[in-house]
């Protein structure tokens, strides 16, 4: 690693105790840097805004992505105090940025009352068996929608 990736873990690190210290939800903060400067960083903020989207990489890529004016985070590094949850690592794929740097591990954050492996195992079960209940409805009527999607000249693809 280089000594930049130290100094922008550490102030991952110090948004999550920030974010512990303010009562803003969770122990995690992450950011969002291109070009060794951070353009976006969050602290989690889920109980403070009533909001269980509100993760500390999710608002780090909000913000990375609006100083950017990019859904895209190409050329960019996420470096966040915990390995990413699964809602979290989906934003992130989605985000694109080049490499994700994690500090504790997803088994150091169940330890401690934060654990996923729920979710996990939802993912890669059958949809009929999830704990919440998931119906198929309506698909005949929704897929034209996807139709004119793709038919669509102007579209900006993601």
């Amino acid at each position: 690693m280089m000594e930049n990736d130290r100094k922008f873990m550490l102030e991952a690190i110090r948004l999550a105790q920030k974010g512990v210290d303010s009562d803003a939800g969770g122990p995690f903060g992450a950011l969002v840097v291109r070009r060794d400067e951070i353009i976006g960083a969050g602290w989690n903020c889920v109980t403070s805004m009533n909001d269980p989207t509100a993760h500390a990489e999710v608002m780090a890529i909000r913000k990375a992505c609006k100083a950017i004016n990019s859904f895209q985070l190409e050329e960019c590094v996420l470096y966040t105090s915990c390995e990413p949850c699964p809602m979290c690592l989906g934003a992130i794929y989605w985000a694109r940025p080049d490499r994700i740097l994690y500090a504790c591990t997803r088994e150091d954050a169940a330890k401690v009352g934060f654990d996923d492996q729920f979710i996990y195992d939802e993912i890669a079960g059958e949809i009929a068996d999830r704990k919440i209940e998931t119906i198929n409805f309506m698909r005949d009527l929704a897929l034209p929608v996807f139709e004119s999607w793709q038919k669509k000249p102007n579209k900006i693809e993601y």
